[in-house]
This record gives C-alpha cells, structure tokens and sequence, in this order.
C-alpha cells in the first residue's frame, strides 16, 4: 500500500509499493499555491468584497495579495536579496534636496540646502517613510500613505502638510467605485485585512485631493505606476516569476528530505526461506506443546522484530557507521543459507542533477523578472562571478534606465508636501548616487587599496 509522508507544512513525499517515490509541493497554508495560479489567471477586481459594511476592491483572489507574495518571497532564497539590492540601489547615498537645471541641452541637479525645508523634514522621520515607501513599491509596485495637516489651520491659521505616514499594503484597501474607475476612489479603508479586521474594524480616510490638499484633516493615497489593463491595483515586476519563486523555494526541502529518509529505499533484503524453516523446527523442539497456529504466530513476531532492527540501521543519515548481526546455517544437504542485503541504485546522482538543473533555471527566471543584471544580483552566472568592468557598466545602465519611474512615484507625495508647504522655492527630493569610475580613470592615490 502506497504511503504518504508530510515533510513540511506544504510539500509531501509519496512513497509506492514498487520503492518510487514522488514529491509534491504545494507550501505553506495550503492553498497558496493556486491562489496564486488563481490570481494570475482571473481578473480578481471585477467583483466587490463586503468587509465590515464597506464595499471594498480586493486585492487578490482571496483580498490577501500582499500577504501572500510576502510568503511567497520570504520563502525562497533569492528574491529578498534581490529586492534589498534593488532597494540600496535606489536610495543610493541618501535623498536631498536638490534643483533641475538645464545647461547646453542637457539637464544637470543642483543639490542645494535649504534649512527651513530640512526643519521640516527633520521635524517626522521622514527617511523612514520613504524606505517603507520603497519597500512595497518593489513588492507591489504601488504604495498606500496618509497626508496629516497641522491642527491650527482648524482655528484660522494657513494650511500646513505637518507630516506623512506611510500605511502597509497589507492593511489597506481602495473603496469599491461604481464606475470602476480609479480616479472615482472616494475612500482608503484601513485595518487587519489579512485577519479580516475582526480585532482592528476599519478606519476610513478620504481620498487625498492633489488640487486641494488642505481639503481633509487627515487624507490617504494609493501612488503606483500603472500595470497594463488592471484598473486598480498594479501587479510587481515578478509577477510572472512567481510560479519559478515558488519551485525554486520547494528544491532545498525536497533536497533535505532525501538526505533524511532516502536510504530507506535503497536495500533490498533477502531472508532465506531455509533460515525460517529452521526456526519453525526449532520453535516446535521446544514447544511441543504449540500447534501450527501458534507458531506460524512467533514467527511473525521474530520476522518483525528482525526487520525492525534492519531497518533501524539502514535508515537515515545518524546511522551511519551501524551494524546489524544475521545468522548463516547450513542444512543437511550442504546448502549455506544466509541472509543478503542488496544496494539498489536509486539514480540519486541523476535525481540531484536534475533538481539542480531546475534551481539554475529557477534563478535564471527570477534574476531576469524581477529586473536586475545579473551582476547587480550577485548571482553566478555559468559559474562565475561578474567583473568589475561588467558591474560598473551594469550598475551605469541601471542608474540610467530603472531609476527614475520608482523614484517619481516614490518622491512625488513628499514632493507634493514640499510644494503646497513652501511654495516658490522650486525644490524637491531625489535619490543622490555618487558616479563610479573604473580604477584606470582614478588617480593611484584616490584607488581603492587591499590592506593586509
């Protein structure tokens, strides 16, 4: 009878009675593997959820999208470092001030200091949003925050953007429209949606007003960059690498699982029948009293009990180094009777080959669709690590080429703020990035030296 085996909370082993056997994986909380097949496949913002009397767009087949690309990329062992990369990439050396300028055709930023503006920055823990900002833009590719205005424009005074709070995904979601329209989104309702709000309720915030941001005490916003023919929520770059982040996470369990348990179908016993005939003998010497019933009983036993004992040793890595003890008789013909414990080849080198195969494709897949070089990635590729002179051209191409959308839909709220706050000033924010040079174009005394 075919048996399986539960490695972890999402993959399983089969093992069938010809010594095959088969892993399955479908990972944690058990249904997230076709939630995702089931997300990709069907547009899951044409119908409205009901969640605490609100009408509410879902996001993902199941209203948990963040929540479940969270998992799906703690899980594997690539894409955090990927999307952490990403993110020093585009922060580069910090976010200051600075001015565009435009000098014989091309466009130059002044970097400037401004200390009322840097007043105000200083005054919320501004780099903190903008990193949170980051964060779930790579994930997601839009990013939810809430726009406070200081109290005393209520008593009189002139409107004043006091500071902005950044609002996970996973807590937030777009009021249902009947237009189905993005601009007609009158409300971000917050709460615990990943646990569907039962301890958090919902809290309700209007949408914030670009033409009027004084209109709202506290307001909320969706910033994204837009994801061919979805009408809400944008889906991140990745998106077509999940099934590969997936299969490329299940390949070191299945790994760990035959280094556990895989000796267990690698020997074939055989137990001579003499071997038992002579116990029978035997058992019917010394207890003439047993019938066959009884017998046939005790060696049921003793071949259970001897079995057990293989098996014990045979299995798994720990017993490596163990023996077990068999008799060899001979009968009154002259035949030796013993028993014979046979290795059988299991392919494993071929197995292993092939999973291994799989992983490169795996990394392969998902270095390209979450659009990093290679080189960026600190992946090996064709065994083998990038060169200087490949990093620092990859590294120019990113700075030119996947910079400058994350940061406009990153900065661009901060920057309304700075506008609506200080008006006439011309400032914003940007990424800062030092300019890298090959060592040849650096003065020996400036070059970076191995220190021994």
């Amino acid at each position: 009878m075919s048996k399986v085996k539960k490695i972890t909370d999402g993959t399983f082993a089969l093992h069938t009675n010809d010594g095959r056997c088969f892993t399955l994986s479908n990972r944690m909380n058990g249904d997230l593997n076709s939630l995702i097949w089931e997300t990709a496949s069907t547009n899951w913002e044409q119908t409205a959820y009901t969640i605490g009397g609100r009408r509410i767009i879902p996001y993902g087949a199941d209203n948990d999208l963040p929540s479940r690309l969270r998992d799906v990329v703690e899980g594997n062992n690539l894409a955090p470092g990927i999307i952490d990369r990403q993110l020093g990439l585009l922060y580069g050396q910090g976010v200051f001030l600075n001015q565009l300028c435009f000098d014989n055709g091309e466009i130059r930023r002044i970097w400037i200091e401004d200390a009322e503006i840097q007043r105000w920055l200083d005054s919320w823990d501004y780099t903190t949003y903008i990193k949170s900002c980051i964060t779930d833009y790579l994930y997601l590719k839009g990013y939810f925050h809430a726009i406070h205005l200081q109290k005393g424009h209520r008593i009189g005074r002139p409107a004043f953007i006091d500071h902005l709070e950044h609002i996970p995904a996973k807590n937030a979601r777009l009021e249902w429209p009947e237009s189905r329209n993005l601009a007609d989104v009158k409300h971000i309702l917050v709460g615990d949606f990943e646990h569907g709000c039962y301890q958090t309720g919902l809290k309700v915030y209007p949408v914030f007003d670009r033409r009027n941001p004084s209109r709202y005490p506290v307001s909320a916003s969706y910033n994204n960059t837009y994801s061919f023919s979805r009408d809400f929520y944008s889906v991140p770059q990745y998106w077509g690498a999940l099934r590969w982040i997936i299969r490329g996470s299940e390949i070191p369990t299945i790994f760990k699982y035959v280094t556990d348990n895989g000796i267990n179908l690698a020997y074939h016993i055989e137990a001579p029948s003499g071997y038992w005939e002579d116990k029978r003998t035997r058992l019917h010497r010394i207890h003439e009293d047993w019938d066959d019933l009884k017998v046939e009983q005790e060696i049921d036993r003793l071949t259970s009990q001897h079995l057990e004992k293989m098996v014990e040793v045979l299995s798994g890595k720990e017993n490596a180094g163990k023996f077990t003890y068999t008799e060899t008789f001979t009968d009154e013909m002259g035949n030796d009777h013993h028993w014979e414990i046979k290795a059988i080849d299991q392919k494993i080198k071929d197995f292993v080959e092939s999973q291994l195969k799989i992983a490169d494709a795996s990394v392969s897949a998902i270095t390209s669709g979450m659009g990093l070089h290679p080189s960026l990635s600190n992946v090996m590729v064709n065994g083998k690590l990038a060169s200087g002179s490949e990093l620092l051209y990859a590294f120019k191409l990113h700075l030119l080429s996947a910079t400058e959308i994350p940061s406009a839909a990153i900065l661009e709220p901060i920057n309304q703020a700075i506008e609506f706050n200080f008006p006439g000033k011309n400032l914003r924010l940007g990424f800062f990035h030092s300019s890298l040079k090959a060592e040849e174009a650096v003065s020996p005394q400036n070059r970076i030296k191995n220190v021994n």
